[in-house]
Order: structure tokens, then C-alpha cells, then sequence
């Protein structure tokens, strides 16, 4: 039977166009109810309200007769669970007859029965109708001030709670809905720090759309710090200006587009190289200097230079930064199954063993040649080439560290126990001005020797 969808009212809508009729009682207020909607809810036999907790039913009780699903609510733990009931009962209602399911504000809106209950019709040979009503999002951005189309985010509470890092861009404003207890806000709070700064001022949004209706900002970190959440309770978190790796990819197109800068418009993926390891450096550099707002500055040079690449290969057609980010998740995912999946590791040296499989498992679909025990990306510097490879061939069998560096007895002499990293740094910098004085290259000399122990292990 063809489905039918209202999502505007019509004054002359007649109950028997449809077996269940799934209506919106706007954000608050009785007098928000569209009339449409009003006059479907008093021609009705059958209401079904998926909830009496909105301030417009104490009015429509005195000529209705409703039946709630509050009730489901306290029979099952899981939210999931609780929509599949409200459908269940709908559908059992409508096999009796025409019957209008009342939500609140918008049944498009942060309503996950809708979905549920027009699937449940579809594979029961039942019609439905939609009829809108005005939602929560309106009247709350009116309550900040902020006009959504210049930009905005809304997202349900309880499954950014879910998270670890916001889905957000930090650059929109953004509303959080159904924050109803304290329970989720903390959950939401901790999620928003992961981006955002402790101090960052958001606005709890009471009853927005009623005539008691209120707002109260406060600090970020205070937002689990009380108690007057529910279920009318939003959060508006304003944008963090210039924050954004959105920000970050449109200046990065504009430095490269016609009207921008003539030296970023030159670059290419081969010239970027060279910066890309300077940048590297430098953010090492920082790390160890334990200095956080220069780390944090040449980790965004690093970051910039990274999206520079990305919009370099976009322009030419290779790839664009959806495809990286999207191969880098797909890949952690993958090689996580430890965490992502039902897979159990005993201990660390299992869970290195578990990565060489998969990597080596993702060469063989690839159609690559497997990778030995002791390959290593030929560019990386000799020093840490040497020092990963060193690690392969330990794990691997092949040498014991402690016994390479006590092969030679001068090495003891010159770094004995007990010596730190400045007298190990000392030693190597003595090695590598005996390098120039013998006209000897110490980066050429170590990668090759690298290269030797490597085809002699094969």
C-alpha cells in the first residue's frame, strides 16, 4: 500500500487518508500547535502520545482522551528498546483503526519513532502521515541570538555522549539537544573538552519555546555542576573561531586559488617534501624543549603543510583530504580489531605480532610483495633507521642489543654505566666530527651499513 507523507499541514486532511497519522505538538506552548494538527487530534478516535511530559497536554486532556507510552519508558533500560515498543503499540493500535501518534515538537526532528514506526507500517501493509509542527531548533537559536543559516550544528545529546571526540566543526555554532540529566551532561562535557577549552562559555537553554522559558551561560567545565536538567533542556555551544581543520583547508584553497599568494600557488607534491621533514623537526625540536605553545605552533605548520599536499593533489585530480583521512581511519580501524572488534590479545608481544599480520594480510590483498622482518621506509634518517631496525631484529631473533654494544670493550671505555644521554650525545657528536675530518659521510656511512646488516639477514 502506497505510504503517504504530509509534512506541512492541510486544513482539509481527513483522517481516512491515512492508518496512522504522526503528528508534531510544536516545542512547548499549546498555542504553538499548528491548527491542522490541533484539529486532527480532536477529530481523532485513537491518540497515542509518545510522552504526557510537554507543557501543551495538561490543555489537551480537558478534550481528548490520551494514552501515553510513559509507561515503556520504565519498562525497558535501553532507549532503543523503548522506541521498538512505542512502535509496536502503534501499529497493534492501528490494526483497530485510524490512529494519530502525537510527539513532541517536530516528527522529523530528534525522533527516532518516526523512522521506526513508518518501517513497522511499511512491512504491516499500513499508510502513514506526517503532519509537521513547529520543533525545539528555532526558537532556541532565537533565545542566543544566532540566525542558523549562517551556519550552525545540531546534534542529539545522548549520542554525542557516545563519543570520544565531537563530530562537530568548532568553527559553527552548534545546539546539543536533549541534555536531560546531569548523568549526560557530564558524559557531553567530557566529549567537548577533547576540543574545546575548559573555559569555553556554552548556555544551558531551559523551556526555550514556553512561557517559561530561560537561558543561563556558564564555563564549560561547570556544565555537570548542578542540577535542573530535563527534558526540555538544550545546550548552545558557540563556534571557536579559526579552530577548525575546515579553517585550516579553506585558507590553504584561497593561498592556492587565482587571487592568492604566488609562492603557495607554485608549490608541488615534490617541493613540499622538503618542508614537510623541516616541519617534522621542528615540532621534535619543540617537544623536547617541553615548551607546549611552540610545540603547538610548529605542530600547526606541520598540519598546514600536510592540507597544503592534500589541496596540491585535489587540484590535480590524485586525491583530495577526504581520501587520506579516509584511508588513515579505515586503516587504525582495522589494525585495531583488539578494540574495534571481538578479537582478544594477550599481552603487548601478542599485540605486536597481531599488527605484522594485518599489515602483512593488507600487502597480500594489495597485491604487494611481503615485507621482510627488517624493510624500513628508505627515507627515513640513518639514526632512526637504524635504531627501528635494530628493534625488528630483536624481535625477530636476530641480535641481542646488549651483546652488539658490548662486542667492542672501547665502547665501554668511552660510554661507561651509569653515563646519560648527554654522554651519549657527546660521543655521537665526537663521531660525527671524526666523520668530517676522515671525509666521510655519517649519514651515508650508518644508512649503508643499515642496508649491509639488512641483505645479510635476509
Amino acid at each position: 500500500m502506497t505510504q503517504i507523507e504530509r509534512t506541512i499541514p492541510w486544513p482539509d486532511f481527513q483522517l481516512s487518508e491515512a492508518d496512522i497519522i504522526i503528528v508534531g505538538l510544536g516545542p512547548g506552548d499549546v498555542g504553538n500547535i499548528p491548527l491542522a494538527v490541533w484539529q486532527i487530534l480532536h477529530m481523532a478516535s485513537q491518540v497515542i502520545l509518545r510522552t504526557e511530559r510537554h507543557p501543551g497536554v495538561e490543555v489537551l486532556r480537558k478534550n481528548i482522551n490520551l494514552i501515553t507510552c510513559d509507561d515503556l519508558y520504565e519498562a525497558h533500560t535501553d532507549f532503543r528498546q523503548v522506541y521498538i515498543a512505542i512502535a509496536e503499540r502503534v501499529i497493534e493500535a492501528a490494526r483497530l483503526g485510524p490512529v494519530v501518534f502525537a510527539v513532541p515538537g517536530h516528527p522529523w526532528i530528534g525522533e527516532a519513532t518516526t523512522v521506526m514506526i513508518r518501517t513497522a507500517a511499511e512491512e504491516s501493509g499500513l499508510t502513514v502521515a506526517v503532519i509537521g509542527g513547529a520543533s525545539f531548533i528555532a526558537p532556541s537559536f532565537a533565545a542566543v541570538g544566532v540566525d542558523a543559516m549562517d551556519g550552525s550544528q545540531i546534534v542529539d545529546g545522548m549520542l554525542l555522549a557516545r563519543r570520544h571526540h565531537p563530530q562537530i566543526d568548532l568553527n559553527l555554532p552548534t545546539l546539543i539537544a536533549q541534555v536531560y540529566a546531569r548523568s549526560l551532561a557530564s558524559d557531553v562535557k567530557l566529549v567537548l573538552l577533547n576540543a574545546y577549552p575548559p573555559e569555553h562559555p556554552v548556555t544551558l537553554l531551559h523551556a526555550v519555546g514556553t512561557a517559561h522559558g530561560r537561558t543561563e551561560t556558564i564555563p564549560l567545565h561547570e556544565l555537570d555542576h548542578r542540577d535542573d536538567f530535563d527534558h526540555l533542556t538544550s545546550l548552545f555551544v558557540p563556534p571557536l573561531p579559526r579552530s577548525s581543520l575546515l579553517d585550516l583547508q579553506e585558507l590553504i584553497a584561497h593561498l592556492r586559488a587565482p587571487e592568492g599568494c604566488p609562492w603557495d600557488q607554485e608549490q608541488t607534491l615534490a617541493s613540499l617534501k622538503t618542508f614537510l621533514l623541516d616541519e617534522a623537526s621542528e615540532v621534535m625540536e619543540a617537544i623536547d624543549a617541553e615548551d607546549d605553545d611552540h610545540t603547538a605552533e610548529e605542530l600547526g605548520d606541520l598540519i598546514g603543510i600536510a592540507v597544503m599536499m592534500a589541496q596540491v593533489a585535489g587540484e590535480e585530480g590524485r586525491f583530495q583530504m577526504g581520501d587520506a583521512i579516509r584511508s588513515c581511519v579505515e586503516k587504525l580501524t582495522r589494525r585495531h580489531p583488539h578494540v574495534f572488534g571481538e578479537v582478544e590479545v594477550a599481552n603487548m608481544d601478542a599485540l605486536y605480532v597481531q599488527w605484522d599480520e594485518i599489515k602483512a594480510q593488507e600487502r597480500r590483498i594489495k597485491g604487494q610483495a611481503p615485507k621482510g622482518p627488517l624493510d624500513l621506509p628508505a627515507a627515513l634518517p640513518a639514526l632512526e633507521k637504524a635504531r627501528q631496525m635494530q628493534s625488528k631484529a630483536e624481535k625477530a631473533g636476530l641480535i641481542d642489543r646488549r651483546a652488539v654494544a658490548a662486542e667492542d670493550p672501547r665502547l665501554a671505555e668511552l660510554l661507561p654505566a651509569g653515563a646519560g644521554e648527554a654522554d651519549l650525545g657527546q660521543l655521537l657528536w665526537r663521531l660525527v666530527a671524526l666523520a668530517k675530518v676522515r671525509d666521510v659521510d655519517p649519514e651515508t656511512a650508518l644508512r649503508s651499513y643499515a642496508v649491509r646488516f639488512r641483505e645479510d639477514h635476509r
